[in-house]
């Protein structure tokens, strides 16, 4: 097992002479957040989505997510343009599976959703009746569905005691390999302290964050509306993407938060990343990255953000397959591969920047 040093500098923790040789390197808890967006840029475009999950029949039960997004053109003169915009509702079963499902706009092919468990099925579904709608918001909402619904119930952490013992019989049946984590990915890797002795998640030595607001309070149209959530358990997973023009490539700021409210009346987060990167808008390729890790649950989930460089000369309309195939297991982290795979749709945002600014 890896040796975990004393030092909250940044990967000062180094592998202990008896660890083997293929142990993870553990690095420093990640707890800090970016604090609410950035100020929108003249001559820029902000996507933001978000996706709330609500258990109106109480813990254990089937839930309610609803989705809202918006694509926002900040111009170098006026005022902003909303472009696109919209939103979905579905109702999922325990084991994540879609029961009802409605969106806005609206796709003749939706109802075959229905019946759908969330995860590489959904994924592959969404793509073989939806594929039409790739690039716009409410595709975004849509494929978010298997990653908010997979990390949404964390939230009841907060909010009831015998939470591992409440949860387990859940898990073997909606996450990993019935319910083992090993190599899922790399906060899971081989001999993590982010596992149990049978291979199942620890939900109990979790980290996690008190957060503030996603939106600046001297920008109320930086985000678009969300509702309040607080007094019982509720989860959110939103996302940021803004692009524009600089230095002759295509500059990208994307943030990411899942968070929910806690007892205490404030709001705790449990993932959340910044990606900063730079796309040739000719050939539309991915020519820097850097992954920042904000806020993780375990010791070892900050390495992902190295690994993702691997993503760096591939194009990015192809991520939402590519990232899976590039930064599968070990190598990738759940979360920070969705924040890269919404990259996929900078092409089309970017083909309604305005001309000329840079």
């Amino acid at each position: 097992m890896v040796r975990i040093c004393g030092s909250t500098a940044p990967f000062a923790c180094r592998r202990s002479r008896s660890a083997p040789l293929n142990a993870p390197q553990q690095f420093p808890f990640a707890r800090q957040s970016a604090g609410p967006a950035p100020a929108r840029r003249p001559g820029s475009i902000r996507r933001t989505t978000s996706i709330d999950s609500d258990w109106p029949e109480g813990f254990g039960q089937p839930w309610e997510m609803k989705g809202r997004a918006r694509d926002l053109l900040t111009p170098a003169r006026g005022d902003p343009v909303v472009l696109a915009a919209g939103s979905m509702v579905i109702r999922t079963s325990p084991i994540r599976e879609i029961l009802e499902i409605s969106a806005t706009p609206d796709h003749a092919r939706l109802a075959e959703m229905v019946g759908v468990r969330a995860g590489g099925a959904s994924r592959h579904a969404l793509a073989a009746t939806l594929g039409d709608m790739r690039g716009t918001p409410i595709f975004q909402l849509l494929d978010d569905f298997a990653g908010a619904s997979l990390v949404a119930g964390w939230n009841w952490s907060l909010w009831i005691e015998n939470w591992r013992e409440r949860i387990r019989g859940n898990v073997q049946k909606t996450s990993g390999r019935k319910g083992k984590m090993v190599n899922i990915c790399t906060g899971f890797t081989e001999g993590a302290s982010s596992l149990t002795d049978d291979g199942a998640p620890d939900h109990i030595n979790q980290s996690s964050t008190e957060v503030g607001p996603l939106a600046d309070r001297d920008d109320p149209v930086g985000w678009h509306a969300m509702p309040d959530q607080a007094g019982r358990p509720q989860a959110r997973r939103a996302r940021r993407i803004d692009i524009w023009r600089a230095e002759g490539v295509l500059k990208v700021d994307a943030g990411f938060q899942d968070s929910g409210p806690n007892p205490q009346g404030r709001r705790t987060a449990i993932h959340e990343y910044r990606v900063y990167a730079e796309v040739d808008e000719e050939s539309e390729t991915l020519v820097s990255l850097q992954a920042l890790p904000l806020i993780l649950p375990y010791r070892e989930c900050p390495g992902a953000s190295i690994k993702a460089a691997r993503m760096v000369g591939q194009p990015v309309g192809a991520f939402r397959e590519a990232v899976l195939d590039t930064l599968a297991g070990p190598l990738g982290c759940t979360h920070l591969n969705d924040v890269l795979r919404a990259l996929a749709d900078v092409p089309v945002l970017a083909r309604m920047l305005p001309k000329g600014h840079n």
